[in-house]
């Protein structure tokens, strides 16, 4: 049996961890809606739309990274 899967710490770290994603794109969207509403020239919201998907991405990557791990380590462990 795998000792990250019998931790009573998985199941919380792994909460932790979608409630910051979900945070993460929570914030993500209202600039996007922010960014939606601005009467501003198009082009320029093409590139901040741009750096902003960008940045979406790599404040998420950290944590899904981090999650791909955990649920890698649980998913054998839920096999047996």
């Amino acid at each position: 049996m795998n000792d990250l899967f019998d931790s009573p710490s998985a199941l919380p770290l792994m909460q932790s961890l979608m409630a910051t994603l979900a945070d993460i794109d929570f914030a993500h969207e209202c600039e996007l809606q922010r960014l939606a509403t601005d009467s501003g020239d198009p082009a320029l919201k093409g590139r901040v739309r741009a750096q902003l998907e960008a940045s979406h991405r790599e404040r998420r990557a950290p944590y899904v990274q981090q999650l791909g791990v955990l649920e890698a380590r649980i998913e054998p462990a839920c096999r047996t």
